[in-house]
């Protein structure tokens, strides 16, 4: 990692401590761990994915482990199957922050806005979250404003299965035009990336206080233009991967002072560290990278819409175009209805109105590249191809070869051997 910005050094020297900022200098020197968040709906036959063999698990999240090692995931099967997402361990702490908040919310259905959502690690925590909670009795829109960015969350929201997510792309200012809509927003917002330094040697390039100040006021700047949509009693869960407290602690209680919100006390589980008004990890204190997360309850009456029911909520949402809204089961083309390749990656898909054939970790590798593979002993027609019992999409036997429907856009680039 390249030299760490002095003015840096001395903040984190003021904000932690000399001797704990030193440790967090040297764990930001050491290689990252990687951790997974497994999908509790979309686990494989037997035993859960070998990767888990000798990881440890992640005290905040019911289904993180931190493993023993880096493996190559494109070479998984079940990682495009959606059966995990590679997720750092801090982040999963802003899960915890959203499922404690969850008790507070009996009511169902519940409507939820992740704000800032790309690449799709805490959509898809939420969306778990959610469904343990609610059963189907929720809608979680994840937001993108940057198109290519979006796209792949797009891709991530689908491989992970859940059709309750809707995925949109737009300035967050749109959403004022949603008064009261949304009963949680997360808001995992761009940031300075002090926490990210030991991954993202741009962000270490790119540091200044100026850079710090910038960040701090474009936060604000979303949060306002979003804070409409959220309703009276409705909470915000506050996160960056910083550690600046202007960007932190200050912001939040800019939100509760200017925008109208009462400030949730940080509790100190798991022995994580604590700051005014949330929970800040750090490298060298817990095995992941920087994260800080902070909650509010809003105390300001929008008008809203009221609704009761999840379709209504729909029809609203089109008004934003969004870039999916749950999935198709296919189209005709004169005859034949043609299914939809991310049909078979949710969890709601009815896996009895097609035949599903079962592979073996290279023929599904090969499914996953895009090749043509070979069924012989599977029906003609449109089939399922599942690896451990878990859905990887569709083909089109026909006899000698199959047709494959993988979408391009997902395939494996990497040589299959």
């Amino acid at each position: 990692m390249q030299p760490l910005p002095p003015l840096f050094l001395s903040g984190l020297e003021s904000l932690l401590g000399s001797g704990d900022a030193a440790r967090a200098v040297g764990a930001m020197a050491e290689e990252s761990s990687v951790s997974v968040r497994l999908n509790p709906f979309k686990q494989p036959e037997g035993y859960p994915p070998t990767i888990l063999e000798g990881s440890s698990r992640v005290p905040w999240s019911p289904y993180g482990y931190v493993l023993s090692e880096r493996p190559v995931f494109t070479m998984h099967p079940l990682f495009h199957a959606g059966s995990y997402y590679v997720q750092d361990s801090s982040a999963m702490f802003v899960g915890w922050v959203f499922r404690q908040l969850l008790e507070r919310f009996p009511e169902r259905p519940l409507r939820v806005l992740d704000l800032c959502a790309a690449p799709g690690g805490k959509t898809t925590d939420l969306a778990a979250s959610l469904r343990e909670a609610c059963g189907d009795g929720f809608l979680l829109v994840s937001n993108e404003v940057m198109r290519q960015r979006a796209s792949i969350l797009s891709d991530n929201v689908v491989v992970w299965g859940d059709p309750n997510v809707v995925v949109t792309s737009v300035d967050p200012k749109a959403f004022a035009s949603l008064p009261g809509f949304f009963d949680m927003i997360l808001a995992d917002v761009p940031c300075s990336g002090e926490g990210m330094f030991r991954k993202d040697a741009k962000a270490v390039a790119d540091w200044s206080p100026g850079t710090v100040a910038l960040c701090a006021s474009r936060q604000r700047r979303i949060l306002a233009d979003a804070w409409p949509s959220l309703r009276q009693g409705g909470a915000l869960v506050y996160s960056t991967c910083t550690f600046e407290t202007a960007e932190n602690d200050d912001n939040l209680e800019w939100i509760a002072e200017e925008l109208g919100g009462d400030i949730l006390p940080p509790e100190n589980p798991f022995g994580i560290r604590t700051t005014r008004h949330g929970h800040l990890l750090i490298p060298g204190e817990v095995p992941g990278e920087g994260q800080w997360v902070g909650a509010l309850i809003k105390n300001t009456a929008p008008s809203g819409y009221g609704y009761s029911s999840l379709d209504s909520s729909l029809e609203v949402l089109r008004r934003l175009r969004p870039l999916r809204v749950g999935v198709g089961e296919g189209t005709w083309k004169g005859k034949d209805f043609i299914p939809d390749p991310d049909w078979a990656m949710s969890i709601s898909f009815d896996r009895s109105r097609y035949p599903e054939a079962p592979v073996d970790k290279q023929t599904a590798l090969h499914f996953l590249h895009r090749d043509s593979i070979v069924l012989k002993d599977s029906p003609l027609g449109y089939n399922v191809i599942t690896y451990r019992g878990v859905p990887l999409g569709f083909v089109k036997n026909l006899g000698k070869r199959c047709n494959n429907l993988h979408p391009q856009s997902r395939r494996i680039r990497m040589d299959i051997v």
